[in-house]
């Protein structure tokens, strides 16, 4: 049956009655999507195709109709339209009934992959793991646990838990999967991949020679399979494992091969290359030869700021965010700056997650704030925050240290009674994230403390600062720094409580607590997810 005019958009109520009508206007919408070719005819091409689909299938399972709403989400997120993706995704996994066969099991647990996928590219990474963990039970009941692509499940929630910098989770799911690779007793590809991730993590969270096992055997495993390239990267991570562990020598050894190799096979402009690049930079950074890596620096920029067509500019932006921060160990704030604002407006024209270009922005709040520019420092931290905010991360490290910041940089601008409300959130945060000992919390409530002396609150203030030096004792010991410091200030407030008149003025910037004043490139973390648009189909 042909459609009216060969026009979908004409097509009458009668037509779409007809399942044959929906499966070709479906066919249309994915040849549409394939050629790159006119995303909103394809759009409507396709919520024509689920339309006939829910009429043709009068209320029973109907797995064409499944699929169109796979492909409408699709196409709301290609248009940067997540929003509109995700009750169709949530309506898709409703339909499928399990106990019906696997090609049902297979589009609900396509449809949990695809609405996680679809909550990662907003940022909100506690729901995009609760959906993949929900696929995955569907796919071990269908599968069982020792099926090769149960593995495969398992490795991408551990990269989602990266992605959320949830380590302990991550190794915990990487295990999963080098277990499901011992139980199917064949050494492969995969386990190699799964076995360099397995470096990663363990090289994040600080065991590096244990990190540098995995790595190496993944690299021996990939050299035997004749992996060229994938054996260039992980030469660079074995080179970030030797640098972790300060021997410099091997890891320089390691980066040259990985350079040598990203030359031959890729050209000498692409971001590969320029990414090696990084790496010696931060090495001869680190070895104080500021030339060298100012060099190499340099030569990465070349790179980055010329890229080679097919360049994502993803690719662009964490470079340029990497360079930023040997920039600013290097002291060069301003420089820092310049790149972290390239990063970002190459993130804002992307519509990249809200996570990450918080992160971005924070950081130049933190440089801003190096620099002396409190009012830019506010607005950037205040951005950062909103962005937070807005993406469902209010309970993230992230979030909290950002809080912190802005807290002190309200302080600089004389805007105590705000700084105190910032600094109030950020220790509900951060001691849910961290917990009550953590060095981080103790430093926001020694923050608290001081503010609300200036405000004050003089009883609140002893009786946190009280806590705070005797949480310090009892990790750090009496004979602390830090303990003295708290110990002085917690006396003098102790003094100053007997007082009956109003005491003296003291400097602001003397009563806060330094280490939490951050300038260190680390205070704020910038996140990147692994993909720019969710998947379309996948595979039990």
């Amino acid at each position: 049956m042909e459609l009216r005019n060969n026009n979908a958009s004409h097509s009458s109520e009668e037509e779409l009655n007809d399942p044959r009508v929906g499966t070709r206007l479906l066919k249309q919408a994915n040849e549409l999507i394939a050629s790159q070719d006119n995303p909103k005819r394809a759009l409507r091409l396709a919520l024509l195709a689920s339309k006939s689909f829910e009429m043709c299938a009068k209320g029973e399972p109907n797995l064409q109709l499944v699929m169109s709403l796979h492909l409408i989400g699709a196409i709301y997120c290609k248009l940067g339209q997540c929003d509109d993706a995700i009750p169709v995704l949530k309506r898709s996994i409703e339909i499928p009934v399990l106990h019906q066969g696997q090609d049902q099991a297979l589009a609900k647990f396509a449809g949990h992959m695809q609405l996680g996928d679809t909550y990662a590219m907003m940022g909100q990474l506690e729901n995009s793991i609760e959906c993949y963990k929900m696929g995955l039970e569907i796919q071990k009941q269908i599968l069982g646990e020792t099926d090769p692509k149960v593995g495969e499940t398992y490795r991408y929630i551990a990269e989602a838990h990266i992605q959320a910098l949830q380590f302990d989770d991550a190794e915990r799911f990487c295990r999963m999967a080098l277990e499901n690779h011992r139980k199917n007793g064949s050494s492969s590809i995969e386990e190699a991949a799964d076995r360099r991730l397995m470096g990663l993590i363990l090289g994040t969270k600080g065991y590096h020679d244990a990190a540098l096992e995995h790595l190496l055997l993944a690299s021996m495993a990939m050299v035997t399979n004749g992996q060229e390239m994938e054996v260039a990267s992980v030469d660079c991570s074995i080179g970030d494992s030797y640098l972790s562990l300060s021997r410099y020598n091997e890891a320089v050894f390691a980066y040259e091969n990985s350079l040598t190799m990203f030359k031959t096979t890729k050209g000498e402009n692409h971001t590969s290359v320029a990414s090696v690049y990084v790496r010696l930079a931060e090495l001869y950074n680190r070895m104080g030869k500021g030339r060298e890596s100012k060099f190499y620096c340099e030569n990465a920029l070349q790179i980055f700021q010329n890229p080679i067509a097919g360049t994502s500019p993803e690719e662009i932006a964490i470079g340029l965010t990497d360079v930023s921060a040997i920039y600013e160990s290097m002291n060069d704030l301003n420089m820092a700056l310049e790149l972290l604002q390239k990063a970002l407006i190459i993130y804002e024209k992307t519509h990249t997650q809200l996570y990450t270009t918080a992160g971005i922005e924070g950081q130049m709040g933190v440089l801003h704030y190096m620099l002396g520019n409190y009012t830019d420092a506010y607005s950037f931290f205040k951005n950062a925050t909103e962005k937070l905010r807005a993406c469902g991360e209010i309970k993230s490290a992230l979030f909290g240290t950002t809080l912190n910041q802005m807290g002190l940089t309200c302080i600089q601008l004389n805007t105590i009674r705000e700084a105190a409300d910032l600094f109030e959130e950020a220790m509900q945060v951060l001691k849910q994230e961290y917990g009550d000992y953590h060095p981080e919390t103790l430093g926001v409530l020694s923050n608290l403390a001081a503010t609300y002396d200036a405000i004050g609150r003089l009883d609140d203030a002893i009786e946190i600062l009280e806590y705070v030096v005797c949480m310090r004792e009892e990790k750090l010991g009496t004979a602390n720094t830090e303990v003295d410091d708290e110990k002085r200030r917690l006396a003098q407030l102790l003094k100053e409580s007997g007082r009956a008149q109003i005491k003296k003025g003291r400097s602001l910037k003397a009563l806060f607590y330094t280490d939490s004043d951050t300038t260190e490139n680390d205070s704020i973390k910038v996140l990147r997810r692994g993909f720019s648009e969710p998947r379309v189909h996948w595979n039990l």
